[in-house]
């Protein structure tokens, strides 16, 4: 009853979402205000990363039952959102109602789908994993629709979606559906690695794929494979910096992450959060290079360099964080979290015409010259391929610019573009110690005193 009076709540007080290009010189302020439900945040920051939005700065409250999101935004071109087409796509997603979302543990194995079959893998990593994966999708007629490979501390974990050759729809012959997982599970298994490799079929929608990814590498402890001698690549990228505190007076955890900043951060923080049953009652985020990024969750506070995130956090359950082993546990998961995607390489984008056979050749390529893919993420539509590898040689290292060029010839110069991430370049120097963090607003005027100067 207690559920669906809350249903019934919401759907009496739908989300008010309001876009405003007037207020900012340099950023489009959208303003979210909904009844507070756990998940409402990452909800709102899935759908502005979705559709390649960069979060610079943002404001969170939510108190006594409401909840109000302010973010500044930008085009991945570091522009305002001016387009009428999508401005009106930002709100009617954000006003949608998400009662109806599946819950990612209602999932059921080896049911197909009926336009494509998803496949789950989590293994020890090693080079030429993805490229064993894709010839072996091929040798048994299986076309791959979209996929993403993530890899962290010697492990790795993918989402692939595919469907059957000659169908062009999901694949419903289990006994096909049975081959195909015992050749993927030959392949994830190694000689040191045969207990953790694991795969399943489910049908997809159920759960955002990267944030089905975050909780693939959560559902198993890879901090605990120092006796596995698969290859690590060492991670060179500056590591996060999470401090977890206490603020008895008010009643919260004080979480905060210093980090190198980088597209989805907001949304990775957030999601690990949220899986972690801690819900965000206040926070500040601050954009830019030497900038700091503020949240607040339920008893839970986190903060970022030089991207810094407050947040003021408690669990779902009210309480906040009640011991040592716990604060060590919100550090680790946070730092993972981050650290999984900013990992530095040469980033390598395949735009092509679609065909039978690019993938797997694709990959095998670039196994061929030893190089490492650490993520990669893939999309076949519409008949046009559009792949992208961040890779680095197989010790970690840079890549040779002549290995690089020999590959371009092999695949193709006008299909084929290479872009360093900017995590390659030298880094950014350490955010100023005198940015803006949740407890300096809570030391000197209230949160809401504070929103109402920063909006009007």
């Amino acid at each position: 009853m207690d559920d669906e009076f809350a249903k019934l709540i919401r759907r009496i007080n739908p989300p008010r979402v309001v876009i405003d290009n007037e207020s900012c010189d340099d950023a489009t302020i959208i303003k979210v205000d909904s009844v507070k439900k756990h998940g409402t945040l990452l909800h709102v920051v899935q759908i502005l990363t979705d559709m390649n939005l960069v979060i610079v700065k943002g404001y969170i409250s939510s108190d006594a039952g409401w909840f109000m999101d302010v973010f500044n935004v930008v085009d991945c071109n570091r522009k305002k959102i001016m387009d009428q087409e999508v401005i009106s796509d930002i709100q009617t997603k954000l006003e949608s109602n998400d009662d109806s979302t599946p819950s990612v543990q209602g999932m059921v194995g080896m049911v197909p789908y009926e336009e494509y079959t998803c496949i789950e893998l989590t293994g020890a990593d090693r080079t030429g994993l993805l490229s064993e994966v894709c010839a072996v999708l091929a040798d048994l007629h299986c076309s791959v629709v979209s996929a993403e490979l993530w890899t962290h501390k010697a492990r790795a974990a993918a989402v692939v979606h595919i469907t059957d050759y000659s169908t062009g729809c999901a694949i419903g012959d289990s006994k096909h559906l049975s081959t195909i997982k015992e050749r993927l599970c030959n392949v994830l298994r190694s000689n040191y690695d045969t207990k953790t490799a694991k795969l399943t079929v489910s049908p997809p929608g159920l759960a955002h794929r990267e944030r089905r990814l975050h909780q693939m590498f959560a559902d198993q402890d890879y901090e605990k494979t120092e006796g596995s001698i698969a290859r690590v690549v060492q991670d060179k990228s500056s590591n996060p910096l999470v401090t977890v505190s206490d603020r008895t007076e008010k009643g919260y955890t004080v979480i905060t992450v210093r980090s190198d900043d980088r597209p989805k951060l907001l949304f990775d923080t957030i999601c690990t959060l949220t899986d972690m049953q801690y819900v965000v009652f206040h926070g500040v985020v601050r954009g830019g290079t030497d900038e700091a990024y503020q949240y607040q969750v339920t008893d839970v506070v986190f903060s970022c360099y030089p991207k810094l995130q407050e947040y003021y956090v408690r669990c779902v359950d009210g309480v906040p964080v009640q011991s040592e082993a716990e604060r060590q546990r919100i550090t680790q998961r946070l730092e993972t979290a981050i650290e999984r995607r900013s990992s530095e390489g040469l980033e390598l984008e395949l735009c092509a015409e679609d065909r039978i056979g690019l993938l797997p050749n694709i990959t095998r390529i670039l196994r061929e010259n030893n190089l490492y893919i650490k993520r990669a993420e893939i999309s076949s539509k519409g008949g046009k391929a559009r792949h992208t590898f961040c890779v680095t040689d197989v010790s970690g290292d840079e890549v040779d610019p002549t290995i690089v060029d020999s590959i371009r010839q092999q695949i193709g110069k006008d299909v084929l573009h290479v872009k360093w991430n900017s995590n390659c370049s030298d880094k950014q120097q350490q955010g100023s110690s005198s940015a803006l963090t949740l407890g300096n607003l809570f030391g000197n005027r209230s949160f809401s005193s504070f929103l109402i100067g920063s909006y009007s």
